[in-house]
């Protein structure tokens, strides 16, 4: 198998999850950093990868992926032989894919948007974002209080796409203090054979 080329930049959760996964797997992959803060993401090269200009994009053999959710259904579909990480029974394999729905959606309008915020100071509404994460936060506390995992019985693609996001949330000044069931989440997360951190950033910096 071919090396697998992951364009991302080094404080994208959205690529994170996507590095996470291919260590997961035991992948070979070359990153190549994407300066956002110079629009290399803008340039023609790089559209013709991602016509939305975003990272991340992963590049196997002749196939080139983008979005990382796409990526993970596309590397879970393509070498994870006993169909762990996205099942294929219909019921677990639906309820996984409302994760992801919720990793692109309540994920990234309030913590990832509140770190964009604090960390890149993006023009949005910061407190409108805390306090869409603090919504979902409460709903996924009460969700983990008879479960360890998110979708299933075990760990999937649902819990390495949200994941990233919500262990960063205190980079947006969203506190995980009062949600001891996420934070036990989080560590089991992080004590998955093949976890890699993402860099922090102090808040208040731009990468």
């Amino acid at each position: 198998m071919a090396t697998l080329k992951l364009y991302r930049h080094p404080l994208s959760g959205n690529a994170h999850r996507v590095e996470f996964f291919i260590s997961i797997l035991g992948l070979r992959a070359d990153y190549i950093d994407v300066d956002l803060m110079q629009g290399e993401q803008r340039k023609a090269d790089f559209l013709q990868k991602n016509i939305f200009g975003q990272v991340p994009v992963l590049v196997d053999g002749d196939k080139t992926i983008a979005d990382s959710n796409a990526i993970l259904v596309y590397l879970a579909s393509q070498y994870d032989y006993d169909h762990i990480w996205l099942p294929i029974e219909p019921a677990k394999a639906a309820e996984v894919q409302r994760f992801l729905s919720l990793a692109q959606g309540p994920v990234m309008q309030g913590p990832a948007n509140a770190r964009l915020v604090t960390l890149f100071g993006a023009a949005l509404d910061h407190q409108r974002a805390i306090e869409t994460a603090h919504k979902l936060f409460n709903t996924l506390e009460e969700h983990l209080a008879d479960r360890l995992w998110l979708a299933v019985d075990h760990p999937t693609l649902a819990d390495i796409a949200n994941y990233t996001y919500i262990a960063h949330a205190p980079e947006g000044n969203v506190s995980l203090q009062n949600y001891p069931n996420i934070r036990a989440w989080l560590n089991r997360v992080e004590a998955l054979s093949g976890f890699v951190p993402m860099q922090r950033c102090e808040i208040g910096l731009a990468a």
